[in-house]
């Protein structure tokens, strides 16, 4: 088993490419400026980390300094409230409002498109994405250090202060068999057991006020999404949209931290 260290940086111009390859890894096909969405996050750097593998001392090589550089995970939020009016921000509200309303009852439609659409209490998309290979255990000191810079966001005025709000869209999965013979109860849906590809979320999940699930069967045909099975059980890749309120955040960390130590 190899040990890899990791550590945490502050985002930078150089991470462009990691940042967007992680993007893309959540977004799969659907139409999301990835781009622009990677050069707001780099823009706003006082809040947001990168993972990367930390400095190994011993043989200094050459020949694989490319490799020091490589973005293994990310942490950072979007305000879509400040953003309004960007591509990004605009395609990913119509992004989960669209899905909504194919896999949602009219009043959770409703529900959302009012969240999503009152700039009292902005809305934040919480981004979290790592790749598979990196231990749990590093979610918690990056949530920790995001929540310090938000609230520091908010006592300077800065960019992406104050959410009323955290939008999240984790990567989920279920067991691919079940669904097809339960699809006729119509209810199944809540009854098959989601598993999160980031563990931390499903702290998230018990918290939310709102929550869906739609399928990325039809776009990840990526090692990420397409193959994937747990016990060599095929697994159903989703994506799961929930809304959690930012008073809630204290309380998920306290789970969090009992999780994870």
């Amino acid at each position: 088993e190899v040990n890899i260290e990791f550590e945490a940086h502050s985002i930078s111009d150089n991470d462009y490419n990691g940042i967007k390859k992680l993007l893309q890894q959540l977004f799969l096909k659907a139409p999301v400026n990835t781009a622009e969405l990677t050069d707001i996050l780099i823009q706003q750097n006082h809040i947001g980390s990168i993972i990367k593998q930390a400095e190994v001392q011993e043989d200094s090589s050459d020949d694989d300094d490319d490799d020091d550089d490589e973005v293994f995970g990310f942490i950072s939020c979007l305000n879509l409230m400040e953003r309004q009016g960007t591509q990004c921000a605009e395609q990913i509200k119509e992004l989960i409002l669209s899905r909504c309303e194919k896999s949602c009852e009219q009043h959770v439609v409703e529900q959302l498109n009012k969240l999503l659409n009152d700039n009292t209490k902005p809305v934040g998309l919480l981004l979290s994405e790592r790749f598979i290979n990196v231990p749990p255990q590093i979610a918690l000191p990056m949530h920790q250090q995001l929540q310090k810079e938000l609230t520091e966001a908010q006592r300077t005025n800065k960019p992406c202060g104050k959410c009323h709000y955290y939008l999240l869209i984790s990567k989920t999965f279920t067991e691919a068999t079940k669904s097809s013979s339960k699809r006729r109860e119509g209810r199944s849906q809540q009854k098959e057991e989601l598993m999160f590809a980031n563990a931390e979320e499903e702290f998230f999940y018990e918290k939310a006020l709102l929550k869906f699930n739609f399928s990325v069967q039809e776009e990840s045909d990526t090692c990420l999404g397409g193959r994937w099975s747990f016990d060599d059980v095929p697994m159903k890749p989703l994506r799961t949209v929930m809304i959690v309120p930012a008073d809630g955040i204290n309380v998920i960390m306290d789970k969090l931290k009992d999780y994870l130590s």
